[in-house]
């Protein structure tokens, strides 16, 4: 299992850091090549909907956890 990896990019003008374990990563930017989206734009996509209470690390995991029991169904 892969440690966490701190990563930083620029949504809607500002930047900002995440860290996710590398699975969690490969998996958001297979949906976002998926979808024909940036790293970066399906990041602000998530960002976007989130609920505030959550931080921006926990919501791309739950992203990626609802993408993947979505196509299991």
């Amino acid at each position: 299992m892969s440690g966490v990896t701190k990563r930083s990019l620029s949504i809607r003008g500002h930047s900002t850091s995440i860290s996710l374990e590398d699975g969690f990563f490969d998996e958001l930017m297979r949906i976002a090549r998926d979808r024909s989206l940036s790293f970066a734009a399906l990041v602000a996509e998530i960002d976007e909907r989130r609920d505030r209470r959550t931080n921006l690390s926990s919501a791309l995991r739950l992203y990626v956890l609802d993408d993947l029991k979505s196509r299991r169904a």
